[in-house]
């Protein structure tokens, strides 16, 4: 059974099949339990809806650094009383992108709601998924000063080096591992793997984006997992049941209130 840790099944590239994939389709290929996660504020209610639709799905709640203007007093008040609803399982997806932010007042915010987020983490107990893109040193700072026993979480998309993925899983935090590990300039995040524990890795799609080889180009979701795990089975030298197994537990203990199928 494939843990499935990162999913956007509220996008409107579902709406044909959306309850044919979440009621039949993912239980027959394999898929157990799936986390989709919240970006825009839209979003997170629409993900804990689905959440609370679905007995195998789980929400994730927060504000994209892309979506910086949804955090409001009144945002984070509906966050902080949602994240006690027994479906939510994490603050996500929070952090920096400075990819799409070239503005110093813009990455300036980003940074502010992350913080924001990462205390409201704290205070509910919650992990946290994180995005980050272009932002490594700042993402890394700042989860140093929140890292603590009860707040630490999913380096969500993983595309930095392994020198700082070690720096995460000494923190203990995951590294979570979708459909790049695939591709044939996706090298960076294969010599990641290969380099950090089993026990630090959790598989995700980013549905319906990133979909992994030999289906790139089309639309993702957590039906392709497969080929996640059996390219992280080859590159750790471990059967594929193995990495489903170990993986599915490592989410498990971050998402504490998930439920084992």
């Amino acid at each position: 059974m494939i843990f499935e840790t990162h999913a956007h099944y509220d996008d409107e590239k579902f709406d044909a099949d959306r309850v044919e994939l979440l009621s039949h389709l993912l239980k027959d290929n394999n898929i157990g339990n799936i986390v989709n996660v919240g970006a825009s504020f839209k979003g997170c209610e629409d993900s804990l809806k689905l959440a609370n639709e679905y007995e195998n799905v789980y929400a994730a709640i927060g504000i994209h650094p892309e979506d910086v203007k949804d955090l409001n007093e009144d945002t984070l008040n509906w966050l902080r009383t949602h994240s006690a609803d027994p479906k939510v399982v994490a603050i996500g997806e929070i952090g920096l992108d400075y990819y799409w932010e070239k503005d110093d007042e813009g990455r300036a915010l980003q940074r502010q709601c992350f913080n924001q987020q990462m205390e409201l983490a704290s205070e509910v107990q919650l992990p946290v998924i994180i995005h980050s893109r272009d932002a490594a040193e700042d993402t890394l700072n700042t989860i140093k000063r929140y890292n603590t026993q009860i707040v630490n979480g999913i380096v969500h998309c993983y595309s930095y080096s392994k020198e700082i993925a070690l720096e995460y899983v000494k923190m203990g935090w995951y590294i979570g591992v979708g459909g790049v590990v695939t591709f044939k300039n996706g090298r960076k995040l294969q010599e990641t793997v290969k380099a950090i524990p089993i026990e630090n890795i959790v598989l995700e799609t980013d549905c319906p984006y990133m979909a992994p080889e030999p289906h790139r180009g089309e639309r993702n979701s957590s039906i392709f997992l497969s080929h996640i795990a059996e390219k992280v089975a080859e590159l750790k030298g471990m059967s594929v049941k193995d990495v489903e197994d170990i993986t599915y537990e490592n989410a498990l203990r971050i998402y504490s209130k998930s439920k084992r199928n």
